[in-house]
């Protein structure tokens, strides 16, 4: 039974744990959220980019002379204008292996994908810009483009780009135990290829920028509708040779939503703030969604054959996985195929296990991280395996599961693998039995089956399907929190990184309210602004509230100290004298004798000008911690899902859906599950409907909503939220990561009870996402 939800009264009492009404929720849900687009930054240019219609081509020349003269312009820039900031544009997670393809922040001779910005306009308004920009005339001598995996890696194909000897872009193999032996020696070993397909993250605002440079200040001002404003500034001090103080990047107050793509670095970050300065004016650029379909990062194209071995009662012996990853034109980062290598084993023991990533380069869009980031592909694999076993040993799907299940007492539990980071890939806590026991206490699979073959006999087909999955959060290498009293008597949360919509302005309220023991309504949050706090990482892989929040509750215990002490000399007694309750300190036995977090900043943070403090008054209240994460933490989740298939036009639609979590500590249950709900939405969308395609030219054929369908409340059923809670203990606070556990299992689980409702036809289902066509192709035999 969920917890009530609190009065603002009741805010006031609340703690961790409590159901506390989103404070981000007004202004979203009354249209007064602060986009970048929103923000009134004074006399503004704008900026809209020329970008490449060819897949791959070479640049001959440019002519701008034409764009120059068009109303309204003040600037046409192409690679020959930024000589001076055209730096090698580095993945952000990288690899000993990589054979990397040069990115430069502008096409620099030759275009790689259709998208690839080419030139940029400045102009008093977006329309005048994009005017001026049909009047660039680029003179193209085109070559063969490669638009998919098969294509890339034909031993006869043409190289994607010329800093290449070949396309493939990286190698990795993994391998614990002996799987080559376990699977000549197994029992019983199925096969299958499984292939899950591109899509985007498709944010309410796109990707934006502006700029200027603040000559009273001399700093360069960036604002940034960014997940990682400090690795923006890192990446535009880098590059034009200016130290971090010189530039402030601001992630606006509300950016609609992140999902990963906007984690990531782009050319245009580089070139938007150099314009800038160069012309000494207020720049500003809004993505537009046709910009977003062909030049924003997208995810989940690989190609997975999987051969799994096991015993005659099911258990698990052997996983052997080789896969192809499309890596786009360039390699952003590492990280969503390395998270598929090490996410392959579940809540699975597996002794022996075989990953290998074939990472390639094709003339396509680079890829990267999307909710769920490499989770749900390895999922799919592992899980459609799973239902595969089910049915070859004609065992029901939960109990294939029980038996290959780590149990609650083997934690911490070494997989064999390692993470993404290179570390052992140790689970820190979970209770995977219990999740398995969260749905099958809520579902009868002896009357499903009843039901199922009632209604076959009438033409109905339903079916059932099954995923679990463990992903690892909380990444390092550290994140950071400011804590301070104000001269008004509040408490001041700074932060590094910026939401996306996750409610860090409750949620982290909520961990200051605990650790410093003062009421919620005492505590401000602020964030995503690099003037708050020097140094962050950013938010991004379910990181921050087992990162931050770790750092808000040391800082906060610190600075109830550094009151407790000052109210102590302020009141002339010892502190173990001192009640502290409703935001002020008593004497114990003496209610005249006290004094609120206002009195105590008056002397502390203020002082009195020319005297000397008082012996044993701390100076100016304010403490700064950074948590260290040791490894990540492990949570987990399970998806289980009944759909009905109509064989005739290859329709499916959710009936009913379970999703369990276990992402450790809750600090606000309405929080997470909103995460959960909304991770849910993207999960329906992978699994039916959302999918990037290209024809073999590498053009885009999906770029706007009529070609590429985003699910709608008619296509997501509310799921039926339970938890399960193991706090990590790793961190002090004992949380894990929310953020993804909603998306990750629910393609699987899908694709699983689409086959299970089409047993009687013998169709396969291994390719995602499973529109109509695809199920009709899977009844064929196709």
């Amino acid at each position: 039974m969920s917890a009530p939800v609190l009065t603002a009264t009741q805010q006031r009492e609340a703690s961790m744990g409590a159901r506390i009404i989103r404070r981000e929720d007004p202004r979203l849900l009354s249209g007064r959220g602060s986009y970048l687009d929103d923000l009134d930054l004074g006399e503004t240019y704008e900026i809209a980019f020329l970008r490449s219609n060819y897949a791959h081509a070479r640049i001959r020349g440019i002519d701008v002379s034409e764009a120059l003269q068009s109303p309204g312009v003040i600037g046409v820039f192409t690679a020959e204008d930024f000589e001076s900031i055209m730096t090698v544009l580095p993945p952000k997670v990288t690899h000993p292996d990589i054979r990397n393809h040069d990115r430069y922040p502008i096409a620099n001779g030759a275009v790689h994908y259709v998208g690839e910005a080419i030139a940029l306009v400045v102009a008093r308004n977006r329309h005048l810009a994009e005017d001026a920009v049909e009047k660039i005339y680029v003179d193209y001598e085109p070559l063969p483009a490669l638009a998919s995996l098969d294509a890339a890696l034909d031993p006869d194909a043409p190289i994607v780009g010329e800093s290449l000897e070949s396309n493939l872009a990286v190698r990795i193999l993994q391998v614990a135990g002996d799987p080559d032996t376990a699977l000549k020696t197994a029992p019983h070993v199925l096969r299958e290829q499984i292939i899950t397909n591109r899509g985007g993250g498709h944010s309410i605002e796109g990707r934006a920028m502006a700029a200027k440079f603040d000559h009273g200040t001399g700093q360069l001002v960036v604002w940034d509708s960014t997940q990682v404003p400090h690795y923006v500034r890192h990446m535009l001090a880098t590059t034009y040779g200016m130290t971090e103080d010189e530039i402030r990047v601001i992630a606006p107050l509300d950016i609609g939503g992140g999902f990963g793509p906007k984690a990531q670095f782009y050319g245009e970050e580089i070139l938007i703030p150099w314009v800038a300065m160069k012309l000494d004016v207020t720049v500003k650029w809004i993505e537009d969604r046709w910009e977003n379909f062909v030049s924003a990062t997208s995810e989940r194209m690989q190609i997975h054959d999987v051969e799994v071995g096991f015993d005659d009662d099911g258990k698990l012996i052997v996983l052997k996985d080789v896969f192809k990853h499309d890596q786009g034109a360039y390699v952003i980062g590492l990280q969503v195929p390395s998270i598929t290598m090490s996410t392959l084993p579940g809540p699975y023991k597996i002794p022996h296990i075989h990953s290998e990533l074939h990472g390639c380069y094709t003339n396509l869009p680079p890829t990267s991280s999307l909710r769920g980031a490499g989770r749900p592909e390895a999922v799919a694999v592992m899980e459609g395996m799973m239902a595969r076993i089910a049915e070859y040993l004609d065992l029901e799907i939960d109990e294939v599961r029980r038996r290959n299940l780590v149990q609650a007492d083997e934690f911490p539990y070494a997989t064999g693998l390692r993470f993404r980071d290179g570390s052992p890939l140790t689970y820190d806590s979970g209770n995977f039995q219990a999740l398995l026991a969260g749905v099958t206490d809520r579902f009868d699979f002896d009357a499903f089956r009843k039901e199922q073959v009632e209604k076959r006999r009438a033409g109905v087909f339903l079916g059932v399907g099954m995923a679990m999955f463990v992903e690892g959060t909380g990444i390092g290498p550290y994140e950071g929190a400011r804590l301070r009293l104000t001269t008004a008597g509040k408490i001041l949360v700074s932060l590094a990184a910026s939401p996306q919509g996750q409610g860090y302005e409750t949620t982290f309220a909520q961990i200051a309210s605990d650790a410093v023991g003062v009421s919620m309504d005492t505590i401000d949050v602020r964030h995503g602004d690099t003037s708050f706090l020097p140094f962050g990482q950013g938010t991004f892989a379910s990181r921050v509230t087992s990162t931050a929040g770790p750092a808000v509750w040391k800082a906060g215990q610190a600075l109830r100290d550094d009151l407790f002490a000052a109210a102590a000399v302020i009141l002339q007694a010892d502190e173990d004298e001192l009640v502290f309750a409703d935001d002020r300190f008593t004497v114990h036995g003496d209610s005249s004798r006290s004094c609120d977090l206002a009195d105590i900043a008056q002397v502390t943070n203020v002082g009195r000008h020319g005297i000397a403090m008082p012996a044993g008054l701390p100076a100016a209240i304010e403490r700064t911690e950074y948590h260290k994460p040791p490894q990540a933490n492990y949570p987990s989740g399970i998806n289980l899902v009944i759909v009905q298939v109509d064989p005739t036009t290859g329709q499916v639609e959710i009936k009913r859906s379970i999703l369990g979590d276990d992402c450790g500590k809750v600090i606000n249950p309405m929080v997470v599950d909103g995460q959960l709900y909304g991770g849910y939405s993207l999960g329906v969308g992978n699994a039916l409907y959302e999918e990037m395609l290209f024809d073999d030219e590498g053009q885009p054929l999906t770029t706007t909503y009529l070609d590429y369908p985003l699910p709608t409340a008619i296509e997501v059923p509310t799921p039926e939220l339970f938890h399960v809670y193991t706090p990590s203990p790793i961190n002090e606070i004992g949380v894990k990561g929310a953020g993804e556990s909603g998306t990750i299992p629910v393609p699987a689980a899908v694709g699983n009870a689409i086959e299970d409702a089409l047993r009687p036809f013998g169709a396969r289902i291994n390719r995602f996402p499973v529109t109509p066509a695809r199920v009709l192709a899977a009844i064929r035999g196709e």
